[in-house]
């Protein structure tokens, strides 16, 4: 087996790399990804610097090692950047427009109708037909206040 490594020279760390990124595919879990980077990395440079064994197995611990906290921080400014910042809080995405009551606001508590869905609404009275605008979102109530 020590015979097939010493063969294949600065091929080895190329393989190691493509053996680590293809058992990402089956196990994934965005770690063996870095280590198979490292690899390639490790086989890349070999071929351009005349190295020992030792110094390219050292290589690939520190690029290894360096690939962790790359990746987290990589993963966090990907998490904080969400596409959708009003998943889950539909009732946030509401705040600020503008609607038409149906059925006025009594003793200040009543509903509106939004697309498909009827919220509570609460805020100041209002007869029907008059135009108010959402200010807060808690849970599935909404408070408005009159609209210009």
């Amino acid at each position: 087996m020590a015979d097939l490594f010493a063969s294949l020279g600065n091929w080895n760390w190329l393989i190691l790399g493509l053996v680590l990124v293809g058992l990402e595919l089956l196990t994934p879990g965005v770690f063996l990804f870095w280590l198979g980077l490292a690899a390639f990395l490790v086989g890349g440079l070999s071929f351009v610097v005349d190295s020992t064994w030792q110094t390219q197995l050292l290589m690939f611990a520190v690029f290894a090692a360096a690939a962790v906290p790359f990746w987290r921080r990589m993963a966090r400014s990907k998490a904080s950047a969400g596409d959708s910042p009003f998943l889950n809080k539909r009732a946030h995405a509401l705040v600020g427009r503008v609607f038409t009551l149906e059925k006025p606001i009594v003793d200040g508590a009543g509903t509106v109708r939004i697309d498909d869905t009827i919220w509570r609404i609460e805020g100041p009275d209002a007869p029907a037909g008059s135009r108010v605008k959402i200010v807060k979102a808690d849970g599935a109530s909404l408070t408005v206040a009159a609209a210009p």
